[in-house]
């Protein structure tokens, strides 16, 4: 019996550790909060315009979560291009390989992620610190005015 049992839970600990991944429906680059798919329709380099961003993270395949600008396909440093004529929130090129870029359509916003506002957060504790720095240093300069007519 102990042994059926240590071998069920042997089995089920093995079984339970492998790994899953997603299976992704489309690729796709993450850009400026908003989920561009990627099509297979060449942009010629004379279309190409200034390069607007790059690939900074992977999209993970096990829970599906991305954030920032990500892609569930493209490597880090991927890089994003302007089209010509087009406006950058309705498609953006994409790197493929050196001097080939497919085109990438705005398919939704992307998810939010709390790190979305982490700049916001930043400036914010910044702000208040400086704040009790100024009120501080006032604070003790009228402090020694006052000791000083004394």
């Amino acid at each position: 019996m102990k042994r059926g049992l240590l071998l069920f839970v042997i089995c089920f600990t093995i079984a339970s550790s492998t790994a899953q991944a997603l299976s992704w429906a489309y690729k796709f680059v993450v850009w400026e909060g908003g989920v561009y798919e990627v099509t297979d329709e060449v942009v010629a380099a004379s279309d190409i315009g200034k390069k607007i961003g790059k690939v900074k993270r992977m999209a993970n395949d096990r829970t599906g979560a991305y954030y920032g600008d990500a892609s569930n396909y493209y490597k880090k440093g991927t890089k994003y291009y302007a089209i010509k004529g087009i406006d950058s929130v309705d498609a953006i090129a994409v790197e493929e390989q050196q001097e080939k870029w497919v085109k990438a359509k705005y398919l939704h916003e992307a998810p939010f992620h709390w790190t979305d506002i982490l700049p916001y957060i930043v400036l914010g504790i910044s702000a208040f610190v400086l704040f009790i720095y100024l009120s501080l240093r006032y604070a003790s300069k009228k402090e020694g005015e006052n000791h000083e007519k004394n």
